[in-house]
């Protein structure tokens, strides 16, 4: 495409579209705000009712979802550069379905939110720590092997999870399913979240030079003299640690770090000091206005938005599959 051959151009194209979500996810809601008074608002803040609504209410949950959306397609990107896999997204590895075990034991015995995000923090760090283990062994670092152990212990948590939900008391079910399909309403703590991001995010760009040369095969990075152990043993905690980060701000919201990135791809773009910044920006574009519309579609009753994540991105994706040679 002709945008591809300029990527600065389509950068800045995506920051309109990060600003526009931002600004339509402000807009909507159960309270109608003029769109003129919510830029009077942002410019000159207030403490009347409306300005309480815009600054506590609807602000924090589109930068949380901008914030999530951004994590989860990172964490696409650099295991599917990791993995050489088209299908990685941030969930492969078993990471979601420790942390989703986790807060599903401590949901059922009915423990609190703090408790909740703990015990989910300490499932997904036990189930990083085990792939990495077990795939590790004495200096030899065997992808096959790492893809083979996550989706092995994804499907062990997937059986424990059902078990779960069949033992738990039917007026708990539903907010465990909010959970395991998302939830951006019940963030609370944003900043950790945008650090994490900030902080991959530009250790990612740094590295991005070897992630192109990475990306065409292990024997042809070791010849051209990039240390591939390190940065694959690298990509691998970057990517966890966003994809915790993730989990943690909103729970498991499935699609996005599998669809972003391949988007970003369709567009012509392939070089990964592009390609991570723009994944980004259209990851945190496209949760922020699927979560937008999850809380509106069905107003006052809010929709799972990782309901909204697959059925609008499978059509996405589908049309630009659709239309590239």
């Amino acid at each position: 495409m002709a945008l591809a051959k300029n990527p600065l151009t389509l950068l800045f194209i995506f920051l309109l579209l990060a600003v526009g979500s931002l600004f339509f996810g402000l807009l909507f809601g159960s309270v109608n705000i003029p769109t003129y008074k919510i830029a009077h608002i942002l410019l000159f803040p207030a403490n009347d009712a409306t300005a309480q609504i815009v600054w506590q209410l609807r602000l924090p949950r589109v930068l949380a979802s901008f914030a999530c959306g951004g994590l989860l397609a990172l964490a696409g990107t650099l295991l599917q550069v990791l993995l050489r896999n088209p299908l990685a997204d941030p969930y492969i590895l078993g990471v979601s379905g420790g942390a989703a075990v986790g807060a599903l034991t401590a949901m059922l015995l009915g423990w609190g939110l703090v408790l909740t995000n703990l015990i989910s923090l300490v499932g997904a760090l036990i189930a990083i720590a085990v792939v990495f283990g077990l795939s590790f062994r004495t200096g030899n670092w065997n992808l096959y092997r790492l893809l083979l152990t996550g989706v092995v212990l994804s499907a062990g948590c997937t059986a424990l999870i059902t078990l779960l939900l069949t033992l738990a008391p039917a007026n708990n079910v539903k907010g465990m399913l909010f959970w395991l399909m998302g939830d951006v309403s019940r963030a609370e703590e944003i900043l950790p979240a945008w650090i994490t991001l900030l902080i991959v995010a530009i250790v990612s760009m740094i590295f991005s030079r070897n992630l192109n040369v990475l990306s065409l095969g292990q024997m042809k990075a070791k010849t051209l003299g990039v240390a591939v152990l390190p940065l694959q043993v690298g990509i691998y905690f970057c990517a966890s640690l966003v994809t915790v980060a993730a989990l943690m701000l909103a729970g498991a919201i499935g699609f996005v770090g599998l669809i972003v990135p391949h988007a970003v791809r369709l567009l012509g773009v392939n070089d990964y000091r592009w390609l991570l910044p723009l994944s980004i920006l259209l990851g945190g574009c496209f949760l922020t206005l699927a979560d937008t519309l999850a809380r509106t579609l069905w107003a006052p009753q809010q929709l799972p938005v990782g309901v909204l994540t697959a059925l609008l991105g499978v059509p996405m994706l589908l049309l630009l599959l659709s239309k590239k040679r």
